[in-house]
């Protein structure tokens, strides 16, 4: 005897599969957006680090220092770990940092008195991040990433020393 097709269950399964199929497909895109957020907000707190050890390596090869020359016209970032006035090998940064936001260099901010005076990001992107630290007061309101700018400030309190390279490598 053949089945009745009105009470056939071959269909069912089919569309259960595909039922479970587009419920999966929309968990996966939520959960991708979240992890893509996860990792947005982990950029923009390595951008902080990176921005921050940079300011900071600026503003001590700028500060006059016992036993050094007056500070010289900064032109390169790898000026920052290897530092030519000294007889020994001075280091105000421990290595050269890529822009996190991009995986490229820094944006070098310049003036003519100085040469590199900070950096910045390339990105255009908005960032998620509005509540900063006392330090980072100036983003508060900045609209794109390149708007956080990481700049030498006369009245920086630094209090990381310089790392000198006592092996001569």
């Amino acid at each position: 005897m053949k089945p009745n097709r009105l009470t056939s269950e071959q269909g069912f399964t089919y569309l259960a599969a595909l039922v479970i199929v587009v419920i999966m497909g929309i968990m996966l895109a939520a959960a991708g957006r979240s992890w893509q957020m996860v990792m947005q907000r982990e950029r923009e707190k390595e951008l902080l680090f990176r921005g921050s050890q940079i300011r900071e390596a600026i503003t001590r090869r700028q500060t006059p220092q016992p036993g050094l020359q007056q500070p010289t016209q900064l032109n390169d970032l790898k000026d920052l770990l290897k530092d030519p006035r000294s007889g020994a090998k001075v280091r105000y940064l421990r290595r050269p940092y890529l822009d996190p936001m991009t995986g490229k260099e820094f944006v070098l901010i310049k003036d003519s008195l100085s040469g590199i005076i900070g950096v910045r990001s390339a990105s255009e992107e908005k960032p998620l991040k509005t509540a900063f630290p006392e330090v980072f007061k100036e983003f508060k309101d900045k609209a794109k990433y390149s708007e956080w700018e990481f700049r030498y400030q006369r009245n920086l309190v630094v209090t990381p020393p310089v790392f000198i390279d006592i092996e001569g490598g």
